[in-house]
C-alpha cells in the first residue's frame, strides 16, 4: 500500500482536491471526517466533474465522491486484493485499520509488485500445450476421444459423411441446420457458386505468387492469395461488422479457397488454370479444376468424403489459431490465414504424404516389423498413427479405409497398406505398452487420395479446402459472443529487476 494516505475534507473544493492528487502525483484522494473514511475521490470522479463543466471552486468534495468506499485490511495478501481491485473494478480501495485510513492500495502498486514476483493465485498451471484444458464453449462440434466419435453439432460426422454431401455439411456449420428440402439445398448451392470466382485483382498477380521462388509450398502461396483477397474485397474487422457481412466474407473465401488452390498448383506447372465449372459439385469441382478432366464419380465421391471427415474436428491447432485471431477483432481473411499457417506444420495437416512416404520407407510387409522396430529405437515419430485425442480407433481412419477398399478393390496399394497397418499397431502396442497408438485420418487419406490420383504435394492442400469451411465456422460464433483470447505464461528466466550494465 502508499502511505501515508493523501486525504481531503468532504467540505473542501473540488480545486483544492484536484490540485493535492496533482502535487503528490496521486490517482485519488480519501475523503476522512478525521481520520474515519467516509468517501473516495478518483481521476475518474475528476474526468465525470469536468465534462460536467462545473465550477471547481465552487464546488464541494463531498458532492463527487464515492460514499462509504469498500476498503481493505493492512493485512491483506497481495492476491486477494488484486482480486478484490479486479472483482469491483475499482483501481483505488482504502487501506483501514480499525475506524482509522492508514492507506490506500492502487492498481499501480500491485503492476509494480508483479514485476518483481507474481501475485500468487492469479495463475492456473495447465498442462504444456493446453491439452485437455477447456477454453470456451462450442455449438459447432465435439470429439471424444475415448469413444473413438465426433460429430458436427448434433449429428455423428461419419453418418453425414455416408448419408450428405458436402454443401449440406458446409450449411450446418454456417447456418446451423441441414437443408430439409431440395430447394433449399438448391438455395445455398446457388449462394456457393458465384463467389468461386477469383478476383481480377488478385487474378493478375496469381502467376507471380505461384512461381515465386525455386521451391513450392502450396499452402504458403494459399495464404498470400487469401490476404491479397481480405485486402482487395475491403474485409473489415471482425469487430466491425454484423454477422450477415461476417457471414458474407466467410462465404468468400470458403468457396474460393479451391479455386485458389488448384490455379496455383497448375501455374506452377506451367498450365493455365481451370475455372470452375458451373454445374459440378464441390469435390468434383475441385478434381476438375485440378486435373481439366471432370472425375469420375467413384473417386469424386471418395474424395468427397475425405474432406467431409475433415471439415471440423475439435479445437484442433488450426482452429484454435483461427479464433484466437478473430478474438482480437481481426478481419476474417487473417484469422483464415493464421489458420493456413497452423495447418502447414507436419504435426497438424502435413501428414497425409509423410504416411505414403512411410509405406515407400517400408516396401513390403515383410519389412514392416523390422521398420518400425528400427524407428521406435531412433526416437522417430511414426506419421499416420497416434492422435492427441483418440485413445481408440480413428473413426475418420475406419471410414477412409472403407473409402479405400470401395474405390481400390484389387489395388496392391491398399493391401499393403493394411497389412502393415496391422502390424505397425501390433509393434507399437508392444514396444510402447499403454500408449493405445493406431492409425490416424493421415493414414488412409494418403492412400485415398493417391488412388484418386491427387499429387501428393497437393495432400495438405486439399485438406485445406475444406478445413477453411470449420475455421470460418469458428470464426463467426466467436465473433458471435466475442472476449478476447489471452492466457498466462509463467516466467522461468532470471529474477527481475535486474540493472541495466553500462556498455563496457
Amino acid at each position: 500500500m502508499s502511505a501515508p494516505v493523501v486525504t481531503a475534507g468532504p467540505s473542501e473544493t473540488i480545486a483544492d482536491a484536484a490540485k493535492r492528487m496533482a502535487d503528490r502525483k496521486v490517482g485519488s484522494v480519501v475523503v476522512v471526517d478525521g481520520l474515519r473514511p467516509i468517501g473516495i475521490l478518483t481521476e475518474r470522479d475528476l474526468v465525470r466533474f469536468a465534462a460536467a463543466g462545473a465550477d471547481p471552486l465552487g464546488t464541494k468534495v463531498s458532492e463527487w465522491m464515492t460514499e462509504d468506499p469498500d476498503c481493505i485490511a493492512p493485512g491483506l495478501e497481495v492476491a486477494e486484493a488484486w482480486s478484490s481491485l479486479g472483482d469491483h473494478g475499482y483501481r483505488h480501495m482504502p487501506v483501514v485499520a480499525g475506524d482509522e485510513v492508514v492507506g490506500i492500495v492502487s492498481m499501480r502498486d500491485l503492476v509494480r509488485i508483479a514485476q518483481i514476483r507474481p501475485v500468487e493465485g492469479t495463475f492456473t498451471d495447465v498442462p504444456r500445450g493446453l491439452k485437455g484444458v477447456v477454453v470456451t464453449e462450442t455449438e459447432i462440434g465435439d470429439v471424444r476421444g475415448l469413444e473413438g466419435f465426433y460429430h458436427y453439432r448434433q449429428y455423428s460426422a461419419i453418418d453425414l459423411c455416408e448419408q450428405r454431401p458436402l454443401e449440406d455439411v458446409w450449411r450446418l456449420l454456417f447456418d446451423g441446420a441441414l437443408p430439409t428440402t431440395a430447394a433449399e439445398r438448391d438455395a445455398f448451392i446457388d449462394e456457393i457458386r458465384p463467389l468461386r470466382d477469383i478476383p481480377l485483382d488478385v487474378a493478375t498477380v496469381l502467376p507471380e505468387i505461384a512461381t515465386a521462388g525455386d521451391h513450392f509450398t502450396p499452402l504458403n502461396a494459399l495464404r498470400t492469395a487469401v490476404s491479397l483477397t481480405a485486402t482487395a474485397e475491403g474485409f473489415q474487422p471482425c469487430l466491425d461488422v454484423d454477422r450477415t457481412t461476417l457471414r458474407g466474407n466467410a462465404m468468400r473465401i470458403s468457396a474460393l479457397v479451391p479455386t485458389f488452390i488448384t490455379a496455383l498448383y497448375r501455374l506452377r506447372q506451367g498450365l493455365e488454370p481451370v475455372m470452375p465449372h458451373p454445374e459440378l459439385p464441390y469435390a468434383a469441382n475441385y478434381l476438375y479444376m485440378l486435373t481439366g478432366d471432370e472425375p469420375t464419380p467413384e473417386n469424386a465421391r471418395a474424395i468427397e468424403q475425405y474432406l467431409i471427415s475433415t471439415i471440423d474436428h475439435g479445437f484442433n491447432a488450426s482452429t484454435f489459431t483461427s479464433r484466437v485471431v478473430a478474438s482480437t477483432g481481426a478481419d476474417l481473411g487473417a484469422a483464415v490465414v493464421a489458420g493456413i499457417g497452423a495447418l502447414s506444420g507436419p504435426l497438424h495437416g502435413g501428414a497425409p504424404s509423410r504416411a505414403l512416404d512411410t509405406l515407400d520407407a517400408i516396401g513390403h510387409p515383410d519389412n514392416a516389423d523390422a521398420w518400425i522396430r528400427n524407428a521406435v529405437e531412433r526416437g522417430e515419430r511414426i506419421m499416420g498413427f497416434g492422435h492427441p485425442v483418440y485413445k481408440t480407433d480413428d473413426p475418420r481412419s475406419n471410414m477412409l479405409r472403407g473409402v479405400a477398399e470401395r474405390i481400390g478393390p484389387d489395388s496392391g496399394l491398399v493391401q499393403f497398406a493394411k497389412r502393415v497397418e496391422r502390424t505397425i499397431v501390433d509393434t507399437l502396442a508392444e514396444l510402447k505398452p499403454g500408449r493405445q497408438l493406431y492409425a490416424n485420418v493421415e493414414y488412409y487419406a494418403g492412400v485415398v487420395m493417391e488412388l484418386a490420383g491427387l499429387p501428393r504435394q497437393m495432400f495438405t492442400p486439399t485438406f485445406a479446402s475444406s478445413r477453411v469451411i470449420g475455421w470460418c465456422a469458428n470464426i463467426l460464433e466467436q465473433a458471435g459472443d466475442n472476449r478476447i483470447i489471452r492466457p498466462s505464461a509463467r516466467y522461468v528466466g532470471p529474477p527481475p529487476p535486474e540493472p541495466v550494465p553500462p556498455l563496457g
